[in-house]
Parts: structure tokens; sequence; C-alpha cells
């Protein structure tokens, strides 16, 4: 008889096939399609009553001349202020 134990063998010793590697194509569409639904959930939890997109196209609805001239005259404050 052998003195000599044989080893058993790995548990997962071809078990678990290699992931096979992504392109940097399907990495970059899965992070924009990631960043697109994040924007979208916020955009849609914004426009909930109370929130301040809902507020804000509310406001834009009954004066919508005077939404226009608050949103020109923040455009010109912040030109203004990074041409500086």
């Amino acid at each position: 008889m052998s003195e000599e134990i044989p080893l058993a063998p790995f548990l997962y010793d071809g078990l678990d096939p290699a992931p096979e590697p992504k392109s940097t194509t399907a990495e970059v569409a899965d992070v924009v399609r990631g960043s697109v639904r994040w924007v979208s959930d916020t955009i849609e939890a914004g426009r909930k009553p109370g929130m301040p997109l809902s507020i804000l196209t509310n406001v834009a609805r009954e004066a919508p001349l005077g939404s226009l001239l608050i949103a020109f005259l923040l455009g010109v404050a912040i030109g203004r202020r990074r041409a500086r």
C-alpha cells in the first residue's frame, strides 16, 4: 500500500467558465443606458406634485412671458459672471 494520500480535485475546477470579455462599445453602451435611466427617474421624481419641476411647469404654464424674461435675465447674469 502506498503512504501517499491523493489530493482531492479543486471544487471549482472547470465548473465556472471564464467570463467572456465585453467590448469597450458594449461597456460604454451599458453606462449610457444606466445614465439615461437615472436621469429619466430623476426627472419623473421631480415632476410629482409639489416637486420643483412641477412648480416650474405650472408657473411657465400660467405666465409664459414672465418665465421667459426670468430665464433670459438669469442667462445674462450667468453669462456675465463667466465672461469675467
